[in-house]
């Protein structure tokens, strides 16, 4: 059973605007990409499923200006900015888990959200079925479970003090393009898969990716902590980031962030 990703959410200690768009170009990149791919057929109904600060839903409503979009996110405090950056849009606070607006939609997008959601591929399927006949699915996941950044996460949880309380934090599932094209090719006309890995310079170090982690993957970890402990275990993971990443002269680093993407036509 799909997990609510409400729960998730408040597990891991919400989800912040503010922290998100420290990185707005680098994460907004990937949604580009993306809906470049969906084919050029007409869209008059689209939604944003876990929409953020409206960044993916701006890129969205530039790539269909005259469809009818909707906006949803489970963050509260994504959704009010996400209002107050596109005032003519419908921004709802909803969990994707939960969603049950019947469609029939031309478009849905879903940018960096369902790696959030354990088994969530019968909700893919669900999802399917609220597309029209030749409306689109495009989805984007971060595919970096075994790059350094989340690895040391997992090392520095496992060895730390804090040990006990961490168990069983963070994310697990990787992505097999092969699965996801067994389960929706029956459903559609056409599945595109593919994996594409982003070198992104930060010119702060391994303090850099500390920034870009707080705003996602490193909140579970630090979410059942102590303000003491969190302090701590950002060090500790701040010290191994830095040995894993070697700076340029600079003090810049690559940050390699490889993600995983589909966009898949309904019959």
């Amino acid at each position: 059973m799909t997990e609510p990703l409400d729960e998730l959410s408040k597990q891991y200690g919400g989800f912040e605007a503010g922290q998100y768009v420290k990185f707005e170009d680098e994460r907004t990149r990937p949604v580009r990409d993306l809906l470049a791919a969906v084919p050029p057929t007409p869209i008059r109904t689209a939604v944003d499923l876990g929409c953020g600060p409206g960044n993916s839903t701006e890129v969205l409503a530039a790539r269909a200006p005259s469809a009818a979009i909707h906006g949803l996110d489970v963050s509260a405090d994504m959704i009010e900015t996400a209002r107050k950056r596109l005032p003519d849009i419908r921004f709802d606070v909803a969990d994707v888990t939960a969603w049950d607006e019947p469609g029939p939609y031309d478009l849905i997008l879903s940018n960096a959200v369902f790696q959030w959601i354990p088994a969530h591929e019968p909700l893919l399927v669900k999802i399917v079925s609220k597309l029209a006949q030749g409306g689109h699915l495009a989805i984007q996941m971060p595919d970096n479970l075994d790059e350094p950044s989340h690895r040391l996460l997992r090392e520095v949880a496992a060895a730390g003090p804090w040990a006990g309380k961490l168990k069983g934090v963070g994310r697990t599932q990787r992505f097999d393009a092969s699965h996801y094209y067994a389960l929706l090719a029956p459903l559609c006309s056409r599945v595109d898969v593919w994996r594409t890995t982003y070198y992104h310079p930060l010119r702060d170090g391994a303090d850099g990716i500390v920034e870009w982690t707080k705003g996602t993957a490193l909140r579970p970890f630090l979410a059942p902590l102590s303000d003491d402990e969190r302090t701590a275990f950002v060090a500790r993971y701040r010290d191994a980031l830095a040995a894993a990443y070697p700076a340029f002269d600079d003090g810049t680093v690559l940050f390699p962030f490889p993600r995983f993407f589909v966009v898949a036509t309904r019959l």
